[in-house]
């Protein structure tokens, strides 16, 4: 009988904040285990208490705001709650190390990769600089970075999303760490990119022998990546054990919420006939200038050469990689941007029209932006917001019959009227996503472009603005143009799809058939690291 100790043994622990409106509880009675060579997924939505938990391991909250009423925190049989800070120091980024959501927060913008390596190595190991220097290489190395010379001496910001990940990676590994707390390691990266860093920290975690705390909202990743899951809600545990059991006997009601929110295939395809925008050769290039003269010698092909239709009350998905063309795509069928080639709508030509011309079209043409927060004005309450629309076209301007509407529009994607008086701020990211929603549909469009509108959202939240935008979609005979990087998400909402690469058209046709008959290799790689992430 094996009566080895965990490596990490978290038993009671709950956190609370002290703010000017009083004690907030965070998590209350948290207990859990991790064995050497272990992986754990804390699961749950935003707030649910997951963050705060593996931050308070390496007591990293800030105190004395944040405070434990109870807890314990074994690492190795030794206590970490209330240990000296010399003890701290000792522990963090050596025997436990962790890889934040954000890297780019996370990294020091002022140095370089290489210098923010090689700082714990010297910290914590006593290596020479130079030492230190030539580990950082033999990390970035293992991490899988390419021309390691010019990435040791780039700043964060000169790096892609993925390669800062990697470089997160390397840092967190520098000292071999025993436990290594992953806190939504691959939000916001493309499917490949995420499905590569996965892959990445499945190996290191086996070469290393580490034991792993995986933070995370995501269940298909939890079901490839998880040895044990605890889901969290609202501060809570509600229900843990073994992977493979949560996901095929889950026990408790929000687990089974959780699941049944993730995106299924879209059943049938919508029946349109007529064609309502369509494009030929699109091309948006820009132009790269050199020399003192400032001279064109060559161009970024954002778009290049994109030929599509799409029929009324149709969903059109776009898919790829960052920098493969979607937002400008979308952005150009607008006419938000300039462009080149030929684009439709409703049969008309709207590609030579200038401002004032296009501007009565604005009105059946809109756009709902990934970031809500940074779309709507933070100055300008929900209601002024929603109506911002109805005033610049002239819509209803019986003051209390635009006020109604207001509370209409608002009710309709499930706020309350009272929300009108409140400012974004107030928010969460789902409750933004709906004004943004509201302040589109107001106007009663007839195309809606959706650029990666359920991105970093909780799968539940997720869920809940899709089921919203396919009810308006019915009851308003909607079109969308809906780009994401989540392939989940897009083969649940859309009839057709497009793929793109390098602002390149590599494949099209019904959402189905390229699932499940792809032509082109590069569909094939986003499919299989989309729904095979082992």
């Amino acid at each position: 009988m094996d009566i080895t100790p965990p490596l990490l043994k978290v038993e009671n622990l709950s956190v609370e904040f002290r703010t000017e409106a009083g004690t907030v509880s965070a998590a209350q009675d948290v207990s859990f285990s991790i064995n050497r060579g272990q992986t754990l997924a804390l699961v749950g939505e935003s707030g649910s208490g997951k963050t705060v938990s593996a931050l308070s391991i390496l007591q990293l909250l800030p105190y004395p705001i944040a405070q434990h009423p109870t807890g314990s925190i074994l690492l190795d049989n030794q206590q970490l709650m209330g240990a000296p800070f010399d003890r701290l120091q000792s522990v963090r980024g050596n025997q436990v190390s962790m890889i934040f959501q954000e890297p780019m927060t996370s990294l020091n913008p002022l140095h370089t990769i290489e210098k923010q390596i090689s700082e714990p190595l010297v910290l914590h190991q006593g290596m020479s600089q130079q030492s230190a220097n030539q580990r950082a290489k033999e990390l970035l190395q293992l991490v899988g970075l390419d021309e390691i010379s010019q990435r040791l001496t780039a700043f964060p910001h000169e790096l892609s999303g993925g390669q800062r990940q990697r470089v997160m990676i390397a840092m967190a590994l520098a000292n071999e760490p025993d436990l290594l707390i992953a806190d939504e390691p691959t939000t916001a990266l493309d499917v490949t990119v995420q499905a590569q860093i996965l892959r990445l920290l499945k190996s290191l975690k086996d070469q290393f022998k580490m034991a792993m705390l995986f933070i995370t909202h995501d269940l298909a990743v939890v079901r490839k990546i998880a040895d044990q899951v605890c889901v969290m809600q609202q501060g809570k545990i509600v229900e843990q054990g073994e992977t493979s059991k949560i996901f095929d006997e889950p026990s408790h009601i929000y687990t089974k919420e959780l699941l049944a929110a993730q995106p299924q295939p879209k059943s049938a395809i919508a029946t349109g006939s007529t064609t309502i925008i369509e494009a030929t050769d699109l091309k948006v290039w820009y132009p790269i200038k050199k020399g003192i003269f400032r001279r064109t010698t060559d161009y970024v092909k954002a778009v290049d050469g994109l030929n599509l239709e799409v029929k009324v009350g149709q969903t059109l998905g776009v898919v790829g990689e960052s920098g493969s063309g979607k937002t400008t795509l979308g952005l150009a069928l607008l006419r938000l941007i300039s462009s080149r080639g030929h684009i439709k709508f409703k049969k008309k030509s709207i590609q030579e029209l200038k401002f004032k011309q296009l501007q009565p079209l604005r009105r059946q043409m809109q756009i709902i932006f990934q970031d809500p927060f940074g779309s709507l004005n933070p100055r300008m309450s929900v209601g002024e917001i929603v109506a911002e629309g109805l005033q610049i076209h002239k819509i209803e301007t019986d003051k209390s019959k635009r006020e109604q509407l207001i509370i209409d529009i608002l009710t309709q994607v499930g706020l309350e009227a009272e929300t009108k008086d409140r400012y974004p701020h107030e928010f969460s990211g789902g409750q933004r996503q709906r004004i943004a929603i509201a302040r589109a549909i107001v106007l009663k469009p007839e195309l809606i472009v959706l650029d990666e509108p359920t991105s970093s959202l909780d799968v539940s939240v997720q869920a809940q603005v899709l089921d919203l935008l396919q009810r308006l979609q019915l009851e308003y005979r909607l079109t969308y143009i809906f780009i994401s990087h989540d392939l989940k998400v897009i083969r649940s909402v859309s009839d057709n799809l497009i793929v793109m690469k390098d602002g390149l058209m590599v494949e099209q046709g019904e959402t189905e058939t390229v699932f499940t008959q792809p032509r082109a290799e590069y569909t094939k790689s986003l499919i299989s690291a989309a729904f095979d992430l082992a």
